[in-house]
């Protein structure tokens, strides 16, 4: 399964591992999936994570192995589809994504993406839908 994790839900997986995101993010691991993802992308991820506002919650150090451990657990793609499509055009990157790596899904908790659920026929999802979703596999 080829899936898309946003920002928030990787930050939160970090933050509060037994979290629905957190959750999520290992039973990627367990059913070896592929996590997709983009140089856009992986640059928010690394800016936010690396925001001031995160050292009271998390060291610099486990920031920086987390963001290894996605590194290693993904597949970057280099973007090929351009989208302009999103009320938060920010988050258009998440779309071009899953286009340009056949994603199978995306995982999040924006609003401003889970009211396109689906995209071209790829799901939008939050964490709790997605570990549903694969408890049925």
């Amino acid at each position: 399964m080829r899936l898309i994790f946003d920002c928030n839900v990787l930050i939160s997986a970090l933050l509060f591992d037994t979290s629905l995101p957190g959750v999520a993010l290992l039973r990627v691991k367990s059913i070896s999936s592929t996590l997709l993802i983009s140089n856009p992308v992986l640059a928010e991820l690394i800016e936010v994570m690396m925001r001031k506002k995160f050292d009271r919650y998390v060291s610099k150090e486990v920031r920086q192995s987390f963001l290894e451990e996605i590194k290693s657990l993904s597949t970057t793609v280099e973007i090929t589809e351009h989208v302009k499509l999103c009320r938060d055009p920010k988050d258009d990157m998440y779309l071009e994504l899953a286009l340009s790596g056949k994603a199978d899904r995306i995982i999040t908790g924006d609003p401003d993406l889970l009211v396109l659920h689906p995209f071209e026929n790829i799901p939008i999802i939050t964490p709790k839908e997605f570990l549903d979703s694969i408890s049925k596999l």
